[in-house]
């Protein structure tokens, strides 16, 4: 069985703890089995690239993981961090809401 997150691909977080704290970007990748996201322009690292017939060598620049519980979803409405939890309703089995916020999150990406 999968492990469940409290972020999804594509949510906006921010970055809770380490030397990019307070920084925010969209998540692009989720590891599950080393439980870790890949966050957009966050925890960026160098890496020497050797030239092949593909790509140009040379420093190129890319995103490192940060572990899951470093990150929180990201309200755009608020301007803050926000938890996630969850809701049974009528109408659906199970619905992502903001703690915190009166709102619930019906794309997860605005609360």
């Amino acid at each position: 069985m999968e492990k469940e997150f409290h972020i999804r691909k594509n949510d906006n977080v921010i970055v809770t703890a380490g030397k990019n704290k307070g920084k925010t970007g969209k998540v692009l990748r989720i590891n599950r089995k080393t439980d870790r996201v890949i966050v957009e322009k966050v925890n960026m690292i160098k890496r020497h690239v050797k030239p092949s017939q593909k790509t140009k060598g040379g420093i190129m620049e890319r995103e490192s993981p940060i572990h899951v519980s470093n990150v929180m979803l990201y309200c755009d409405k608020c301007g803050k961090a926000v938890r996630v939890g969850t809701m049974c309703s009528r109408t659906a089995r199970r619905r992502g809401t903001a703690r915190g916020v009166t709102r619930s999150l019906t794309s997860r990406r605005e609360c």
